[in-house]
């Protein structure tokens, strides 16, 4: 019997300030992920995407004024993802800026403890109350952590949605001043870009896997930005020095081989920004290595 998958768009913008993510799902749809899991030997249903109203539509474009709509979003993000996971599937969201995995991974965690590896730029670590841009994309694993608006915090179930030792944040360059102090006393594994210069991914990957050893799932919520922008261009956050394509791939082939994969995120992609689709196209390539697809 084929193992079932389910695509759910989460076309969230109201995390940040820039047009574009909101298309991401379709780009992945467009970069023929649905056919990619197929031709691998799984079952793939496509369930479309929730229903979301842009940024660009609020008069008011404020914390306060999008608090409401992402707790909403989220939400919907959050029954969609149980639901998946009720129904004995492997939920594959598609962002959307990465506020939307405050729902994703809360709903995938709803009746289970998950290790959460977290493969991205940022760090997401912000609470409303040290970020200086107030976008809620930069706050995500803090929220999943308990730390941030109660209203985030609490979407789906109350409190924390995942635990900070079994947590493991990998190619982190960008953080802000304050989210430094936050990341540092948060109890979290952190696997910056020169720990990958110095280590190198097999290491980082083995490390990992040590540490959520006696984690049975794990999610991975992968945000493109975390690849060089030479690579992978079309993303809201460009940060330089990130991961090459072939590093992705690694952590994706070395996940897969775990049979640990419970859902997975793949967030930020922003067609506008992008060149022929290629960010698309490399986010179906490694969801295709994380799924099981081998070189040879």
């Amino acid at each position: 019997m084929k193992t079932k998958t389910r695509i759910i768009g989460v076309p969230m913008d109201l995390g940040q300030n820039h047009r574009g993510v909101d298309m991401g799902p379709s780009a992945v749809r467009y970069a023929n992920l649905a056919l990619s899991l197929e031709a691998l030997g799984y079952a793939c249903l496509d369930s479309g995407d929730i229903t979301i109203p842009g940024h660009y539509a609020l008069a008011d474009s404020s914390i306060k004024a999008r608090l409401p709509l992402i707790e909403k979003a989220c939400t919907d993000a959050y029954e969609l993802g149980r639901a998946a996971i009720e129904d004995g599937v492997i939920p594959i969201f598609l962002g959307g800026d990465h506020s939307a995995s405050i729902g994703t991974v809360g709903g995938v965690t709803h009746n289970c403890d998950v290790g959460l590896i977290w493969i991205d730029a940022h760090g997401d670590f912000n609470t409303p109350e040290s970020s200086y841009s107030q976008n809620v994309h930069g706050m995500a694993l803090a929220t999943l952590l308990g730390k941030g608006a109660p209203e985030l915090v609490n979407v789906g179930r109350p409190g924390p949605k995942v635990k900070p030792e079994t947590t493991v944040l990998i190619g982190v360059r960008d953080l802000d001043t304050k989210e430094k102090v936050l990341i540092k006393e948060s109890g979290c594994t952190v696997f910056t870009m020169r720990d990958v210069d110095e280590m190198g991914i097999r290491a980082i990957l083995t490390k990992t896997l040590n540490i959520l050893g006696n984690v049975k799932k794990l999610h991975i919520s992968l945000d493109l930005d975390v690849m060089d922008p030479l690579d992978a261009p079309g993303v809201g956050t460009p940060s330089q020095g990130g991961l090459t394509y072939r590093e992705g791939q690694l952590i994706m082939e070395i996940l897969s081989d775990t049979k640990k994969l419970h859902s997975v995120d793949i967030m930020e992609i922003n067609p506008i920004l992008d060149i022929q689709n290629r960010t698309a196209q490399m986010a179906v390539n490694l969801l295709s290595s994380l799924f099981g697809k081998k070189i040879l």
